[in-house]
């Protein structure tokens, strides 16, 4: 059940600015999800990035945007060149008004596309959007990891009851560093000293 960066995507889901107030631990979240999107970056994953209705809720925090090389808008969705995506060099954005990112418009294709059967998770809420995603990835056939100092919700009965009900489908619990040191392998490489020093 360790991630394998030749197998693993990594799924954001909805860290944007209406969550700033509202839920918990949210500097410290989206530092992770940030640190997140860089190793993968780093490591070469595909990452593909949702917001939860962003006309009221707000687009992706510059915490975490700032550090993704996300193409211009088209409609809902902002696409990648497929290679660019493929290898990490660039995010895949979807917006949506499902809970579940697997019901955002093209992002089943986009993760089909991206050839991978691991996903690493993170975002916001753990109890409503993370979960039905990671239960309807689950649902696909995919082995979901869920770094669980990446996820937050408004209370903490909530993010626990997420946490709990995502482990009880099959869900894997990680954190961060746990999840970019199983991507990584061996020290010694430059990778190696890109990662260690973000998470430093």
């Amino acid at each position: 059940m360790k991630l394998d960066r030749s197998r693993t995507a990594l799924v954001v889901v909805d860290v944007q600015e209406a969550f700033r107030p509202a839920v918990l631990d949210f500097a410290r979240v989206a530092r992770n999800v940030a640190t997140l999107v860089r190793g993968a970056r780093i490591l070469g994953l595909p990452t593909l990035v949702t917001e939860q209705y962003p006309k009221g809720l707000g687009h992706t925090v510059a915490e975490v945007s700032e550090h993704l090389d996300v193409a211009e808008s088209l409609g809902a969705e902002r696409s990648a060149r497929p290679e660019d995506f493929r290898c990490g060099r660039s995010a895949q954005m979807f917006e949506k008004v499902a809970f579940s990112a697997v019901d955002a418009d093209g992002f089943p294709g986009a993760l089909h596309a991206a050839e991978r059967d691991q996903v690493l998770l993170c975002g916001i809420e753990a109890h409503v959007c993370v979960n039905q995603t990671a239960q309807d990835l689950i649902a696909d056939g995919m082995e979901v990891h869920v770094a669980q100092d990446a996820v937050t919700s408004r209370t903490a009965e909530n993010r626990a009851l997420g946490l709990h009900r995502m482990e009880r489908s099959g869900a894997v619990a990680t954190s961060v560093e746990t999840a970019l040191f199983e991507l990584l392998r061996a020290a010694g490489t430059p990778e190696f000293k890109e990662v260690q020093a973000l998470v430093k």
